[in-house]
């Protein structure tokens, strides 16, 4: 009863502290106009792509009518039809979907791929250090759109067609994916290095190993919990560098085929009508670049808000 009695405290006073950690952090970041700025676009695009869902199918999406193409946006077509008679309208909100689900999905990869380098080189140090450092700065010093471009070539087109969630997704998706992680985690791993090299040498670290903790309980009790905002706004300006990446390639012809649609490849096949017909590339552009800007505020305002040193009323 005794040791129950000792302990309830301590943990009241830590879920205290924790809530109002949380408290702190949800004012400034409400108090930062661009991050509430670049909240509210992301949630109407997120909303765009979510509810446009609802009043398109994807086979609509994907219907050409050769009779009605190239034509200017109207009252049936509010964005216009593409070179093949395709609704615009209909085209961003399934090419929105899948240009967002290679954001989040390559970040993903990224994540984990440059945490787990991160943490490893940081924690052990030594020959592991060396080696997978080395392999960081020599994937850092190769040009990654000219990477992006020529894997894509090579794999693009031969993975199959893939049938998922009732909707049938180009296998160059999966390429995409895969391409833009393993392109996009060398920054953040030298971030995450950084920080467990100042944090392994803390004092609560310290007593935590002199009390007994192998290292993977330092490691995923202490380190981790530590290092969870820096990773967080990494990952969420990620995103907007994803959907850009996925853009240039698909806009270069090497991206997602058909009959899936994204931005990039919407904004492809406007290349030839440029200035014949605007709207095919407008709507896509619009949308890319409100949910970069989204994004990039949304980051921005995170890493103040997260970081207990910042008093930013922004």
């Amino acid at each position: 009863m005794a040791t129950l009695t000792t302990h309830k405290p301590v943990r009241l006073m830590e879920s205290d502290n924790q809530r109002k950690n949380s408290n702190r952090a949800l004012r400034r970041f409400l108090r930062h106009r661009g991050a509430v700025f670049g909240a509210v676009l992301l949630v109407f695009v997120i909303g765009y792509v979510i509810l446009g869902s609802l009043l398109f199918s994807e086979s609509y999406a994907n219907f050409n009518d050769t009779s009605r193409r190239l034509q200017p946006p109207s009252t049936e077509h509010p964005m216009g039809t593409d070179n093949i008679g395709r609704d615009i309208f209909a085209r961003t909100v399934y090419g929105g979907q899948i240009s967002l689900m290679i954001g989040f999905l390559a970040v993903t990869v990224a994540v984990l791929i440059g945490t787990t380098v991160g943490v490893v080189t940081g924690y052990f140090g030594g020959w592991i250090d060396v080696i997978l450092m080395r392999l960081t700065e020599a994937m850092l010093s190769i040009p990654t759109l000219l990477f992006l471009l020529m894997i894509a070539n090579i794999f693009g087109g031969k993975v199959p067609q893939i049938a998922l969630f009732g909707r049938v997704f180009s296998g160059s998706v999966v390429v995409i994916i895969v391409i833009i992680g393993l392109t996009s985690w060398m920054g953040l791993s030298r971030i995450v290095r950084s920080l467990v090299l100042s944090l392994k040498e803390a004092e609560f670290i310290t007593a935590a190993r002199a009390l007994g903790a192998s290292d993977l309980r330092l490691i995923f009790k202490h380190i981790l919990p530590n290092i969870v905002a820096p990773v967080v706004v990494s990952a969420t300006l990620g995103v907007g560098g994803a959907i850009l990446s996925e853009s240039y390639i698909s806009f270069l012809g090497v991206g997602v085929g058909a009959p899936t649609a994204t931005w990039g490849n919407i904004l492809e096949g406007s290349r030839q009508f440029f200035e014949q017909a605007p709207w095919l590339w407008v709507a896509p552009g619009i949308l890319i670049l409100m949910t970069v800007m989204g994004i990039n505020f949304l980051g921005d305002g995170l890493r103040d808000a997260l970081d207990p040193r910042s008093d930013k009323s922004a």
